[in-house]
């Protein structure tokens, strides 16, 4: 299968907060606009993310779904998977357990 066109990885760092959130929701709403079969959100930098970040993730996650696109979160530290698993949101998202292998090859 061919590598996911680096185009549609959208690398996060630092925290993704409530101040954060609504430029990420633009950078994911631009992508998802041109409706990619495949995006990658590489959370490898990301520190820490809060109830606003998750509802853009849930959010972009839905609109791939309505035109048949998929979103992956890759890269996702320790620390961050804990908030996945306490909102039990590891049981929806598609979280690739191969981590920066994802980037490099679908």
């Amino acid at each position: 299968m061919a590598a996911p066109d680096p185009v549609n990885v959208l690398p996060l760092e630092g925290e993704i907060d409530l101040h954060v959130s609504p430029r990420l929701a633009r950078s994911l709403a631009r992508m998802i606009a041109k409706c990619p079969e495949h995006v990658v959100v590489d959370l490898s930098g990301v520190t820490f993310i809060d109830s606003s970040g998750l509802a853009v993730l849930i959010n972009a996650m839905q609109d791939m779904k309505e035109y048949g696109g998929k979103l992956t979160l890759a890269g996702i530290n320790t620390n961050v998977r804990s908030i996945f698993e306490t909102a039990r949101l590891d049981q929806f998202f598609l979280i690739d357990r191969r981590d920066d292998e994802l980037l490099a090859a679908d």
